[in-house]
């Protein structure tokens, strides 16, 4: 194993060309199902997109992908065909109406454990081309905190934690930060604070997390934003079209837009809290560090 891990190293810091341009990694998780994590992913992707950056979103969410389901698109081809090689990258990069790219996971995500050297070589070369292409890969991760949504956490360059106002939701999102810095895990975190009904309500909620984490964990939980509860969000789900397209002028889309305005001012100084190298190359080295311990 120590052998397949070297090679693979090797095959990453020496393989690509790096063009111009980083890809940053972004994970999106939460304590919790039903935060609306998912559709923030989306939506905060979309948002990215019409910044004219673009945007990638990985559906890494093992047991419950759902981001084609959000934009009413039936996938052919997934990950478990890349790692068949069955499809290249470009293969399962699906390209939406919307202009943003996304990649379905299925249930690809749990043979990555158990691949061989050879399969691993062939998946890190074709995650590689994706390198330069896009601004920002987005990884919608499971909620709570499994072995594969903590190696997509420790490996992107931010996690962005999703939240309600829910006395449940806030003491889960606590429970996967302590998890992870307890772990002695150095992770850039920015909370969202998602269905608020006010501002007050939504930093009232971020000031919960971040009191407790900084008295128990001495750690410095940044904020990214708030955003408000909407019923236009709901209707989106059911038209399976994304909110931030079927009502622009709605709370729900305005907040998502401050949010992503305020992500990419404010963005190098979470990248400057990442350690080692950023980009896609710089997640592969830290991802192959994670499945072979």
């Amino acid at each position: 194993m120590n052998d397949q891990a070297q090679g693979l190293r090797d095959l990453v810091q020496g393989g690509w060309d790096s063009r111009t341009g980083e890809t940053k990694i972004i994970t999106i998780s939460s304590g919790k199902g039903g935060v609306g994590k998912s559709n923030f992913a989306l939506n905060f992707g979309l948002s990215l997109q019409a910044r004219g950056h673009k945007v990638l979103i990985f559906d890494a969410d093992i047991g419950m992908a759902n981001i084609d389901v959000l934009m009413g698109i039936s996938p052919q081809f997934n990950l478990y065909h890349l790692l068949k090689k069955q499809k290249t990258i470009w293969e399962i990069v699906q390209t939406t109406q919307y202009g943003i790219s996304f990649i379905a996971g299925g249930s690809g995500f749990n043979d990555l454990i158990s691949l061989t050297e050879e399969d691993l070589s062939y998946f890190n070369e074709q995650v590689g081309e994706l390198a330069g292409h896009f601004d920002y890969i987005i990884f919608d991760t499971g909620a709570g905190l499994s072995k594969e949504t903590l190696k997509f956490i420790l490996a992107a360059n931010e996690t962005i934690i999703v939240t309600t106002p829910e006395p449940t939701a806030i003491t889960d999102a606590y429970a996967l930060i302590k998890m992870v810095h307890t772990m002695g895990h150095q992770v850039s975190f920015r909370l969202v604070i998602n269905q608020v009904t006010d501002m007050k309500e939504g930093k009232q909620t971020a000031n919960k997390i971040q009191l407790v984490a900084q008295q128990f964990l001495s750690l410095d939980i940044a904020v990214l934003g708030y955003i408000e509860s909407d019923l236009n969000v709901s209707k989106a789900v059911k038209r399976q079209i994304p909110f931030h397209i079927a009502y622009p002028n709605s709370n729900a889309s305005k907040s998502i837009r401050r949010l992503a305005d305020d992500f990419l001012s404010n963005e190098h100084k979470a990248l400057s809290k990442v350690t080692g190298s950023n980009g896609v190359k710089g997640f592969l080295i830290r991802m192959l560090r994670l499945m072979n311990k």
